[in-house]
């Protein structure tokens, strides 16, 4: 592609930047466009992926055809093959009247798939299906559709990656990725930083009637060196936010800095510190196991509060099948302890047995829970973390348990 041209596209989609890696993009775009191949747009989100498809269908035989932008992560699982290939009149709760689907009204025109990754495995089936040999199933129905679209895909994930863990056909993936285009991110895209804050900052103070905002040298030095992990998005929010907040219109290395994170270097995932080591979440795999071990230990606590407190049911119990036994035997009084007549206890000594053959209060688990928990407080001197310890459990276990039993 000639320079001039390179520019009219830029200046009709008011693209900025002179980066190597972002005309190669362009470049590879305009040249598939006139084609019917499918197109899959790799990049971080908010690189602007959601240009390179507009470019395609406006150059391509199709642009007086409908185009339509889908967002796969924005539409429920439930709804999603629905929203695509259109439903039967009652094929499900609410089918009130039959629908096209994206793919029945897009006939002849372009379809841009974004983040499709994200699509569920029995969506991938029928796009598969789709790419294949144009036909596609409505739901509920049983006759097979026909359509001519143009398929052209964006996403943010490591396919490669989701593959391997089998949420993505790798079928479809080759299917999709007949031209590939990656679009770069920002902290790749050098000075073209700069030259896209001068026109976030002129956007900002035409629309608003404000005065515009500069940078210093050393101010762009920093925003040169920061990484910018929500790219273009993030650039054009940082400078919306400096152009009304700013009481300074030229903005210096110091007053940038209020407005960036302090850790340009982190793209990661936050990390947590358990006490013992660091763990850095990085993949759902790994925080699924941290969720499983913390729920296995809970259980652990409740098994071992549950055993103790078994364990001081069964004593009560035997003492209280001692009390019984013993003052079943007493009620067999020697004759000397009755009036010498009849055989009857006297009157102190029956008022005794009859003290003592009365039957003990049932002990609950609750009575003993409270209990225990009473007695190790006090003797531990309030010390909830100490009392835990002496019980077997752990401080949130007893924290529960104190404030079901009202002992707060």
């Amino acid at each position: 592609m000639n320079t001039n041209e390179l520019q009219r596209i830029k200046q009709r989609y008011n693209i900025v930047g002179n980066s190597d890696a972002l005309n190669h993009a362009l470049d590879v775009a305009l040249q598939v466009a006139p084609t019917d191949l499918s197109v899959l747009i790799i990049g971080e989100s908010g690189v602007g992926k959601e240009i390179i498809p507009r470019l395609i269908h406006d150059n391509s035989p199709r642009r007086r055809e409908k185009y339509f932008a889908i967002n796969c992560g924005s539409i429920p699982e439930g709804t999603i093959d629905s929203e695509l290939f259109g439903h039967e009149k009652g094929s499900f709760t609410g089918a009130i009247g039959e629908s096209e689907g994206y793919f029945g009204v897009a006939n002849k025109g372009t379809i841009f798939l974004d983040e499709v990754g994200e699509l569920p495995m029995a969506t991938q089936a029928r796009l598969l299906r789709v790419l294949e040999t144009g036909e596609y199933i409505r739901v509920g129905g049983t006759t097979v559709m026909k359509t001519d679209v143009r398929i052209v895909a964006a996403t943010n994930v490591n396919i490669q990656k989701a593959i391997s863990e089998r949420r993505f056909r790798e079928d479809l993936y080759y299917r999709l990725n007949t031209i590939p285009i990656q679009m770069p991110s920002l902290r790749e895209r050098g000075n073209d930083i700069v030259l896209l804050f001068k026109l976030f900052a002129m956007q900002m103070a035409e629309k608003y009637r404000l005065p515009k905002i500069t940078l210093t040298d050393e101010a762009k030095e920093v925003l040169l060196k920061y990484k910018w992990p929500g790219n273009v998005r993030q650039l054009k929010n940082i400078t919306e936010q400096m152009s009304v907040l700013s009481e300074q219109r030229e903005i210096t290395a110091e007053a940038l800095r209020k407005f960036i994170p302090e850790d340009p270097e982190s793209t990661m995932l936050a990390t947590i510190n358990n006490g013992n080591s660091e763990h850095s979440y990085e993949n759902e795999r790994e925080m699924l196991f941290k969720v499983i071990y913390d729920t296995r230990n809970s259980l652990a606590d409740m098994r071992r509060e549950l055993s103790a407190m078994r364990k001081q049911l069964d004593d009560a119990n035997e003492l209280n099948s001692n009390i019984i036994a013993r003052t079943s035997s007493s009620q067999q009084i020697p004759a000397v302890y009755g009036d010498g007549n009849n055989g009857n206890i006297a009157p102190g000594i029956q008022d005794a047995v009859a003290e003592e053959i009365k039957e003990p209060e049932t002990l609950n688990l609750e009575d003993l829970g409270r209990q225990m928990i009473e007695k190790a407080l006090e003797r531990n001197g309030g010390n909830r973390k100490k009392a835990a310890q002496e019980l077997g459990i752990s401080d949130r276990t007893l924290y529960r348990r104190i404030k079901q039993y009202g002992l707060e």
